[in-house]
């Protein structure tokens, strides 16, 4: 089975969990947002789903992403006043974010780790998660400056 079998079957499993149908727009709800790394918005998904499904509700949008989040496929980042972003690495990364055209790059650094542990055991302290994010100007818009 590919991944997109796979995460098809985990869209469906997540949507029948919490009771809800598996309609082909919502399967491409998820589908976008789990092989999309742009860390899109609400609006940016409902944008690109109503190119295939014209007559997908952006409430329909919200809900799926609730559903995927609740079953753990993606995390939610609020890095923006009022403009959460979703993200499918669930894995412990950082973000880049620029503030000039809110582009959102992971950023997988071992030595960030290393200094999350260090800390915690420094502190007795058992972290479950972490979240670092980097604020500044990315190259393409330093370019055009």
């Amino acid at each position: 089975m590919n991944s997109l079998q796979d995460s098809d079957s985990s869209i469906i499993k997540a949507l029948r969990g919490k009771g809800y149908k598996a309609t082909p727009q919502r399967i491409a709800i998820g589908q976008f947002v789990l092989h999309n790394h742009v860390h899109p918005t609400a609006q940016r998904i409902y944008s690109e789903v109503k190119k295939v499904y014209p007559t997908v509700s952006l409430a329909t949008i919200y809900k799926t992403v609730q559903i995927l989040k609740e079953a753990g496929l993606i995390q939610e980042l609020n890095l923006e006043k009022d403009q959460a972003r979703f993200d499918p690495n669930l894995k412990p990364h950082s973000h880049l974010v620029c503030l000039q055209c809110k582009s959102i790059n992971d950023c997988t650094d071992p030595m960030i780790s290393e200094i999350v542990d260090r800390m915690s055991n420094e502190a007795d302290f058992s972290a479950g998660g972490w979240n670092f994010n980097i604020f500044g100007i990315c190259s393409n818009c330093r370019r055009k400056i």
